[in-house]
C-alpha cells in the first residue's frame, strides 16, 4: 500500500486552476519528487497535502487515512512534516533551541505541565534536549549548536530546518525546495543528507528547481506544467518524455548533471 496517495486534486483561485485534478501515489520508503517550471502549482499541490489550503475536489490519503482537509497540526500529528520555501526559522533563538521546538509533537504534557515544570515535562525537555543534539550532528551543524540561526549562513539554515522537521519523528517529510539559494558544495551535502534521511527509515518528497539534484536523489519523479501532471515515472524515464522537454525551455537535456534552466512563469 502507499504511504501517501493524491486522488484527482485540485484547487483553483477564483478563475484560475492552479492543481488540476492531479494524481500520483508515493511508496515508502523512497525519495520521490515533484518538478516543473514556475507556476506549475508545485508549492500549491505541498499545501493541498500538507493542510495549509484544502482542495477544491479530490482525495488525499495517508497511511491508508484521509487527511483531506485536516489541519496543519493535525496532518504534521499523523507523520507527515514539511518545510517551506523560504525559511521559517527563529532567527533569534539558538540552532539547539530551534530544533527543540520542532519536538513539540513528541511531548504529550501540554503547556500547563510545561510551566509547572511536571516530572512528565522535565523528562520530555531532556528528550527534547537529547533529540536536538543528536540531529544537530546529523544534518553537520553540531559545532553551532548555541549560535543564533539568524547568524547562520542559508546553506546552514536550510539545513537547519531539516533537522527541525526531523525532530517532529515525521514518516514523511516534505521537502519545500530545499537546494534553493546553495552552492554547489551545499548541494551535494544536501544530496548526502537526504539519503541519510531515507536510511533513517523516513520517506522524502521534494519539489526542487534543482532537476540535477533530482536526478540523483529520486526514485520517481512527478512532473506539473500549468497545474497538470504531464508526466510521471523513474528518472531515466521523465528525461526522456517529449512533454516534459516541451514544458522546459528550448527542450533542454534532463539528463543528470545538467543544470536545467526554468521558464518563467510567475
Amino acid at each position: 500500500m502507499s504511504l501517501l496517495s493524491v486522488s484527482g486534486v485540485t484547487q483553483r483561485f477564483g478563475g484560475l486552476t492552479a492543481v488540476d485534478n492531479v494524481s500520483f501515489s508515493i511508496a515508502a520508503g523512497e525519495v520521490s519528487a515533484i518538478i516543473g517550471p514556475n507556476g506549475a502549482g508545485k508549492t500549491t499541490l505541498f499545501n493541498l497535502i500538507s493542510g495549509f489550503q484544502a482542495p477544491v475536489a479530490g482525495n488525499i490519503t495517508f497511511d491508508g487515512q484521509a487527511i483531506t482537509g485536516l489541519p496543519p497540526h493535525r496532518v504534521a500529528a499523523r507523520g507527515l512534516v514539511r518545510t517551506f520555501q523560504l525559511v521559517q526559522l527563529f532567527p533569534d533563538l539558538s540552532a539547539q533551541q530551534n530544533v527543540e521546538a520542532g519536538c513539540h509533537l513528541r511531548g504529550s504534557g501540554g503547556l500547563w505541565a510545561a510551566l509547572a515544570r511536571t516530572p512528565r515535562a522535565r523528562r520530555e525537555l531532556a528528550e527534547a534536549t537529547q533529540v536536538a543534539h543528536e540531529l544537530l550532528a546529523f544534518v553537520g551543524l553540531e559545532a553551532r549548536a548555541d549560535l543564533p540561526a539568524g547568524a547562520l549562513t542559508y546553506g546552514q539554515q536550510r539545513l537547519l530546518e531539516v533537522a527541525r522537521a526531523l525532530a517532529a519523528n515525521p514518516r514523511l517529510l516534505l521537502l519545500d525546495e530545499p537546494a534553493a539559494g546553495l552552492n554547489a558544495i551545499e548541494t551535494e551535502h544536501l544530496a548526502e543528507t537526504i539519503r541519510a534521511i531515507i536510511a533513517r527509515g523516513v520517506t522524502v518528497l521534494l519539489i526542487e528547481h534543482d532537476v540535477s539534484l533530482v536526478m540523483r536523489v529520486a526514485r520517481k519523479i512527478v512532473v506539473l506544467d500549468f497545474g497538470r501532471k504531464i508526466a510521471e515515472g523513474r528518472p531515466e524515464e521523465v528525461k526522456n518524455d517529449p512533454a516534459v522537454l516541451e514544458a522546459y525551455l528550448g527542450g533542454v537535456d534532463l539528463a543528470p548533471g545538467a543544470m536545467v534552466a526554468e521558464a518563467a512563469r510567475a
